[in-house]
């Protein structure tokens, strides 16, 4: 398959700030930027910079990205299936996993998470893919954004469906582990009957053990 990617950018006022919103971006592009201090959800900034930069360079990898002046205050992430998670065994070359999306904590109360969401759906070529996200509650913010799970549930729902995904059921068992985890699913409209079949085998693997 030949992952197209278009690249756009579009401004954006943040408390009397402009910021611009770009991508898919190179890994060159990121590289050239620096990175906020205040991005450490998944791992020290300086080792999610070099991790954004090997996303960037996949033929698949989709890296959107918000920047402050020259430094990069949030992004999110668009790449195969990890290895090891079930949603890779059926070797799709049409579905992609938002794997991350991270804003700094001094940007957050303006909703550029939706936004860049709304904004990672303008490229044609996502019509292609069927797009998934897997949410666990032991990767939320809970305690910086003095929320509960059930409440940063909601927010989160939100978010992803500012993106065109949706809550689906399935029986992984992560998932399952806990109510407020979740699966969200967007489904691109020239995706073919055969993937989403495909897909919706990987989602209920474990159906003929009832």
């Amino acid at each position: 398959m030949i992952h197209k990617k278009t690249y756009y950018s579009r401004e954006i006022e943040v408390q009397g700030r402009t910021l611009l919103m770009e991508g898919p971006v190179s890994g060159t592009k990121i590289h050239s930027y620096d990175f906020h201090e205040g991005l450490v959800s998944f791992r020290k900034p300086e080792e999610q910079k070099k991790a954004l930069i090997g996303i960037a360079d996949l033929p698949e990898g989709r890296i959107n990205a918000v920047i402050d002046e020259e430094t990069i205050v949030g992004y999110v992430t668009f790449v195969y299936p990890d290895p090891l998670e079930r949603w890779s065994e059926a070797n799709m070359d049409t579905l992609l996993e938002l794997g991350a999306i991270e804003i700094a904590d001094e940007y957050r109360g303006a909703k550029i998470g939706t936004r860049l969401l709304e904004f990672s759906m303008l490229d044609d070529a996502m019509e292609d893919y069927i797009i998934i996200t897997t949410e666990y509650y032991w990767h939320w913010d809970l305690k910086g954004s003095h929320l509960s799970i059930w409440d940063y549930r909601k927010v989160m729902e939100k978010m992803m469906n500012a993106g065109g995904l949706k809550w689906m059921a399935t029986d992984d068992p992560e998932i399952c582990s806990h109510p407020a985890n979740c699966l969200m699913v967007r489904i691109g409209s020239r995706v073919s009957d055969d993937a989403v079949q495909q897909f919706d085998n990987i989602r209920f693997s474990n159906r003929f053990m009832y």
